[in-house]
């Protein structure tokens, strides 16, 4: 644990103690939230990216230390374990540095090196190698044995061979090397297969590509592995003898063995064994090994991509409690209406035919005006999906003509409303309703809370992913259900309004907790202090320990349970009051006062200056509310299909994903538009996640549009011509395929490497990779 714990500490920057300490909360139950909220002093103010590393890492090194546990073990019955074999593998820092130790001594099903050594051979193997001097057919004549099949030199020396191919394809020290100098020097080569150019024409940008391995962008890696999945394109790793050249690997393996040409007997023969070990057993073994790192480290960066976005939008900025309006649109069947009060309960709901073939105008509008006046209703959402600009200029025109409603329409991503509609967890929540009805509630709540409703929906089929079909799902689920987990505390859940599924977020409950907590309320009414909790059923000391602070008891007994200060420290709180002389009630939001204390002053043992700093700070703003204020795009009238748009046009839009290569903007024609990150800013744009989120409202210039294609290029820098971009994208188009491929590889590490990417005009990168990076946004284009 000890070495364990060094090494994270030394990862994160941070002290042991730190870390040892952040071990054993988690290791006694506590949650990432809970600790980074509420144990400050103990962990010495970690917060919860820390925490979140910190336990991925710890993880991942405990299943190194059971693996090396294992591997001792297994060598050590073969009774083989050296003193220097268990120094190295106690010295082991990875997961590949421990398997390459362990290969020599792994159990394997008989080779041609062992059934070599059965029969005799290894002694030749051995004189050989240690003598090139001696000539290998004589030297082999001495080991002819009939019993074995060796009948003649040549049979000797082919066993002999293979017994040397097993032993240097076995040694950690050049294994190590050889997978070093391949990373930081090989190339990645993808080429369609034959017969598979029509069929996989997506993937014509990699049916001839050629990149290094180590700088490899995480999304053209994934759609390459998507390519060979599919059978479209094979993959391999180059090193250098592609031209008939030996490979630089090759020599590496000689000089490791110290295997050189000088003319003697065996010298010929021994690098052909070289030869053979490099082409036979390394190439693939290394291959297939670093294929599978760049895809981990392709899998990790898509999936962090995934949650930074996920994460935005998870936080977006509610609409607040207003009655509300959900509309999902449709044209022949209609358009779907819920009407929710102002906690997100459906008190109504209809269908209404506006849009073609019904033009229902007058009669829809007659309905939709009596729901709005009926139940006070201020918000009016409505679902981006087919039909939504028609449905939005429908209900403009009315809005327009009874301004005195003091109503607003916003146009709401409905990605995942549909899953959630036909889901178990909807069915169990409105049984009643029709699948359709129910994605209209999910769109008018998504208005309200978008954290709320959003936790309802798989991760997954939300929408702002990147190739989350093709990464690992067991990685992906564990990262989106920490942000999830992250988001719904960092906000905090009033208790009595929250569903089961926001509930079971909530930092020390599951859906067992959730499910008893609303049965409670149910059978006894609105909670009146988190106290109350305690008479839950499972609800022990434990759970109210890591979930009462993150739960909220709105208009409660105590006015503290209302805010996210724990219930262990209102004691602080009460120290406070007594020294102001005042209600804790008359201290809430005195920021003039509160600001003026100092939290030493309130400090002892059990809470020091970072708890009771948070504790002024809530006093302050309770129950504060992390997430941005409310606002929506205007998208422009007239402009609802992707041929309304002309180059030049200045548009606003709606973020909906962020990738490692720009920015995804909804403008209102069905048809996201791609901002790549060389037109995202007039500053060098590392990150794109440094400029945008999802979510963000955004002003951006029509570049390109291609009709046929549905592919729409934008831009966020209002100096860029569109004249300009479709020019180069014009040249580029007009370069042999093979340059072209080459060109996209340098003008994307151009990009992501110095000014140059993002300095001059919006045409070059943008133009030269908007087809490929089109294709890469989760499936959504």
């Amino acid at each position: 644990m000890s070495s364990i714990s060094s090494r994270i500490a030394q990862e994160l920057g941070v002290k042991d103690n730190q870390v040892n300490a952040a071990i054993s909360l988690l290791d006694e139950g506590a949650t990432v939230p809970f600790i980074s909220r509420y144990r400050k002093e103990v962990t010495g103010g970690l917060d919860d990216t820390q925490m979140r590393e910190l336990e991925s890492r710890l993880t991942y090194l405990r299943e190194m230390e059971e693996r090396r546990e294992t591997i001792l073990n297994s060598i050590r019955e073969q009774d083989k374990l050296t003193p220097e074999l268990e120094r190295d593998i106690l010295a082991a820092d990875t997961k590949n540095r421990l398997e390459d130790l362990y290969l020599p001594y792994k159990p394997k099903r008989r080779t041609k090196g062992m059934i070599a050594i059965e029969a005799g051979l290894e002694p030749l193997a051995d004189a050989l190698l240690a003598n090139p001097d001696l000539d290998p057919n004589s030297e082999a004549e001495k080991y002819l044995n009939a019993e074995h099949s060796i009948t003649d030199a040549k049979a000797a020396l082919d066993g002999a061979k293979y017994i040397l191919m097993e032993r240097f394809s076995e040694d950690a020290d050049l294994l190590a090397r050889l997978r070093t100098y391949l990373w930081d020097n090989g190339t990645l080569s993808s080429m369609v297969m034959s017969g598979k150019e029509n069929e996989g024409a997506k993937f014509r940008d990699y049916f001839e590509h050629c990149e290094p391995l180590k700088t490899t962008p995480s999304h053209r890696a994934l759609a390459m592995f998507r390519g060979r999945n599919e059978g479209i394109l094979g993959l391999s790793i180059k090193s250098g003898e592609e031209d008939g050249a030996t490979s630089p690997c090759e020599i590496m393996v000689g000089k490791h063995w110290e295997i050189e040409d000088h003319g003697r007997p065996a010298d010929s023969w021994l690098k052909e064994v070289v030869r053979w070990t490099w082409r036979i057993k390394l190439y693939t073994h290394l291959e297939t090994d670093l294929l599978g790192q760049l895809r981990e480290l392709a899998d990790k960066a898509a999936i962090d991509v995934f949650a930074r976005n996920l994460k935005d939008l998870l936080l977006a900025a509610p609409a607040g409690q207003k009655a509300t309006i959900g509309l999902d649109p449709g044209l022949r069947t209609g358009v779907k209406v819920a009407v929710l009060d102002a906690t997100g309960k459906v008190v109504d709901h209809c269908a209404i035919f506006p849009n073609p073939p019904q033009n229902q105008i007058a009669e829809s509008a007659k309905i939709l005006l009596n729901l709005i006046q009926q139940h006070d209703v201020k918000l009016i959402a409505i679902g981006n999906g087919t039909a939504s600009r028609e449905t939005e200029r429908f209900v403009k025109a009315l809005l327009k003509s009874k301004p005195e409603l003091g109503c607003t329409s916003v146009i709401v991503n409905e990605s995942g409303a549909s899953i959630y509609s036909a889901s178990e967890y909807a069915a169990r929540e409105f049984p009643d309703l029709d699948v359709t009805i129910r994605g209209a509630i999910s769109i008018g709540r998504r208005l309200q809370d978008p954290l709320a409703e959003l936790v309802k929906i798989d991760p997954k089929s939300i929408g702002v992913g990147q190739y989350q079909h093709d990464v690992s799902q067991t990685m992906l689920s564990k990262s989106l259900e920490a942000v999830v987990e992250d988001c719904v505390n960092a906000v905090g859940v009033d208790v009595n309004t929250a569903s089961p599924a926001l509930l079971s977020r909530v930092s020390g409950l599951n859906q067992t907790l959730s499910g008893n907590i609303v049965e409670f309320r149910n059978q006894n009414g609105a909670f009146k202090s988190r106290e109350q909790l305690l008479e839950i059923s499972r609800f022990g000391a434990k759970t109210f320990e890591q979930a009462a602070g993150f739960l909220r008891i709105m208009g409660g007994e105590n006015p503290l349970d209302s805010s996210a200060v724990h219930p262990e420290s209102y004691s602080v709180v009460e120290k406070i009051v007594a020294n102001s002389g005042r209600q804790v009630t008359q201290l809430l939001g005195d920021s003039q006062y509160l600001k003026a204390l100092k939290p030493g002053d309130f400090a002892d043992e059990r809470f020091g200056v970072p708890t009771v700093t948070d504790i002024i700070r809530e006093l302050d703003k309770p129950g504060r509310d992390p997430r941005p204020d409310f606002k929506t795009a205007e998208f422009k009238e007239g402009i609802e299909k992707v041929s309304d748009l002309e180059a030049d046009m200045v548009l606003e839009g709606t973020v909906t994903n962020v990738t490692n290569f720009g920015a995804f903007v909804d403008i209102g024609v069905h048809q996201d538009g791609l901002v790549h990150i060389s037109a995202l800013s007039d500053t060098f744009v590392k990150d794109p996640h440094t400029v945008v989120k999802a979510g963000d409202i955004v002003k951006v210039k029509v570049m390109d549009v291609d009709i046929q294609r549905q592919r729409i290029a934008l831009s966020m820098r209002m100096g860029d011509q569109a004249s300009d971009y479709q020019a180069e994208k014009t040249a580029q188009s007009d370069r042999p395929r093979r340059s072209a491929g080459a060109n996209r590889g340098n003008s994307s590490r151009n990009n992501h490497g110095s000014q140059k990417g993002n300095s001059g005009s919006a045409g070059g990168t943008m133009a030269a990779l908007f087809a490929q990076a089109q294709k890469k946004n989760g499936g959504r284009l």
